[in-house]
């Protein structure tokens, strides 16, 4: 399990996050993952992304009043 911060990414974090899980997560490996929220839209879209690449999300919670927390699988190959 790896903890990844992309809090300093504000809302540009979806690529940074999609190319962790897949060139630095092993295969079913789960990556947890903090960003900051703003107008929640961001939590609908990282997961949407996460499952159209085949991911499990495994959850999503606040983490604090801006950050959010997102737990990714990543998929077997």
């Amino acid at each position: 399990m790896k903890r990844y911060d992309l809090r300093h990414l504000h809302e540009n974090f979806y690529d940074r996050m999609i190319e962790l899980i897949e060139t630095d997560l092993k295969p079913a490996e789960v990556g947890i993952f903090l960003f900051e929220i703003g107008d929640f839209s961001p939590i609908q879209k990282s997961a949407d992304l996460v499952k159209e690449r085949g991911h499990e999300l495994m959850n999503s919670l606040k983490f604090t009043e801006v950050d959010w927390t997102i737990v990714v699988k990543r998929k077997a190959d």
